[in-house]
């Protein structure tokens, strides 16, 4: 199965499905499934908008709409995670995950699902300390600090992730995407590789020196999945490194400095500035060591960072090439000191060493949709039951320009053959983790306490054997046989073919001439995805 990658989307699907439709043409080949690390922004029409955390300036409908209102049809079934840049009201409609529009599925806050047989799981959003350990308490109309909450990733969709069964040398190679990219990630980097990052972005260099750059849960669900590719995005920049979990033949571990100290601040030219107070310096971290810690069910086998690595992170420096809203966050105050950076169980010293063999997970960064930039990979990876089927993918990662063409857009509008796309299957393991977990999810600030692991794994295992009973019975369940694409909110008003409007739908100005947020909408691809698994409904309260 041939697979696209992209990182920041950022509305830009026309682009993106061109660009591919261009690599097709020039490779002779047929990418099968794309998939997306974030900042999608689904943004349905002019009062999702009002949603999505950015500044009025960029508050710009993009190209979505056009597949929500059918006006196109996405010609890859495309698979995505939620960023820190979302229309949060949509994606909440669809907690669990389901069709944003037809053939563009959301894997929910956190999820799992399976494409013939590869399991693709991702976890929705960016890591901030203060809200970790708290509940979804944001409800709509969102205020000015929960417009930016309600996308900080949970402990527990951390807790439910790391339930999922970890990759080994003799299973089917999985995937993992994320917004963040896991903390100190390029700890595992090559000289060379890592030099090459600071050139690119010489404001991370203290982050990095500091083993502060990135998600410390992400890292914790790093060392315990194990998962075959990785992929992120967030930050704007292309980075492939590979995470050994055995050693490759004829390669050792070896120590590299990270540079001086002492960094001369640089400024960036890309950086927008955005004025917000949201949480000020009474902003504080209820994440500690232990408590992050014990949200990773972590094996005594598995090479893991000192437990001091998983503290909350210092403030980082300005993130340039955000749309600065990382959170802004510089006002927060952590009195934490930080340990040195990891030690990797294994440095490799090429990225893509020929003839390599061994058991390691490869993490991609890529870049958002412009020219110029590595925002689009391509891989091919090998499917149980395919002839050609090992334990460990092949690739071939190729990038891509983005392509404007007036033929090759058009190539992007084709219809989709049913015959020719690859199978979506709800992934039995976390529909029984989603049963197992549904009463411990909070929709408060206090969040439920949590089972321990070995509680919580007996509940999956009770769950998945009622999930082999009740739903599938005569195998594999697709996606589309219980949850079905509906448009619960109009399109744009201003755009024809739209059917918004106050009166409509509630979507409309106030008295001051500016969009307001729209309803909440009761989208019945969460009621349908609660009946089958026999569960409340709690989004839809």
């Amino acid at each position: 199965m041939k697979i696209a990658i992209e990182g920041c989307c950022h509305g830009h699907l026309d682009s993106i499905y061109s660009s591919i439709a261009d690599l097709e043409a020039r490779n002779n080949y047929t990418v099968d499934l794309l998939l997306i690390c974030g900042d999608f922004q689904a943004v349905r029409n002019e009062g999702d908008l009002q949603c999505m955390a950015v500044p009025d300036k960029y508050r710009q409908l993009g190209e979505f709409y056009k597949y929500y209102i059918g006006e196109k049809t996405a010609p890859i079934l495309t698979i995505i995670i939620g960023g820190n840049h979302e229309a949060s009201n949509y994606f909440w409609e669809l907690f669990h995950g389901g069709w944003v529009a037809p053939n563009i599925y959301f894997l929910g806050f956190a999820g799992s699902v399976l494409v013939n047989g590869i399991r693709i799981s991702g976890a929705s959003g960016i890591y901030k300390g203060y809200h970790f350990n708290q509940g979804y308490f944001e409800r709509q109309p969102y205020s000015k600090n929960n417009l930016h909450s309600i996308y900080h990733i949970r402990e527990s969709a951390i807790r439910q992730l790391s339930l999922l069964p970890p990759s080994s040398p003799s299973s089917p190679p999985a995937i993992f995407l994320s917004h963040d990219w896991p903390v100190n990630i390029t700890s595992y980097a090559s000289p060379s590789n890592l030099n090459q990052l600071l050139r690119r972005k010489p404001y991370f260099k203290q982050e990095v020196s500091e083993g502060r750059l990135g998600s410390p849960p992400l890292m914790g669900l790093l060392q315990v999945l194990k998962p075959r590719w990785w992929f992120s995005a967030h930050l704007h920049v292309g980075f492939d490194v590979r995470v050994w979990w055995e050693e490759p033949p004829t390669q050792s571990a070896t120590e590299r400095p990270l540079g001086e100290a002492t960094i001369e601040k640089v400024a960036n030219p890309d950086e927008i500035e955005i004025d917000d107070e949201e949480f000020g310096s009474t902003a504080q971290t209820s994440t500690s060591t232990s408590t992050l810690a014990s949200a990773l069910p972590l094996s005594s086998s598995t090479p893991t960072p000192a437990p001091s690595a998983l503290l909350p992170p210092l403030p980082p420096s300005t993130n340039p090439d955000e749309i600065t809203l990382d959170d802004l966050d510089g006002d927060v105050a952590f009195d934490v000191a930080m340990p040195p950076p990891l030690s990797p169980p294994v440095e490799s010293n090429a990225l893509f060493p020929s003839g390599e063999t061994g058991w390691y997970t490869q993490f991609v960064a890529l870049d958002k949709c412009l020219p110029q930039r590595k925002f689009l990979e391509v891989i091919d990876v090998d499917t149980p039951g395919s002839p050609s089927f090992t334990s460990t993918s092949s690739s071939a990662p190729v990038s891509a320009e983005p392509v404007t063409s007036p033929s090759l857009l058009k190539q992007t509008e084709k219809a989709t053959s049913p015959s020719s796309q690859p199978v979506l299957t709800f992934d039995p393991q976390w529909l029984a983790i989603t049963r197992a977990f549904h009463s411990h999810i909070s929709l408060t600030h206090q969040q439920k306490p949590f089972p321990n692991e070995a509680t919580a794994r007996e509940m999956v295992a009770k769950e998945l054997a009622w999930v082999k009973e009740h739903i599938e019975e005569e195998g594999k369940i697709r996606v589309e046989d219980v949850q079905q694409f509906v448009r619960t909110a109009p399109g744009p008003e201003s755009i024809p073919g739209g059917v918004g409007g106050k009166g409509k739908s509630g979507v409309g100005r106030g008295g001051n001439g500016r969009w307001e947020q729209p309803p909440a909408y009761s989208n019945p691809q969460t009621e349908a995805f609660c009946r089958m698994l026999m569960v409340s409904n709690f989004i839809n309260q």
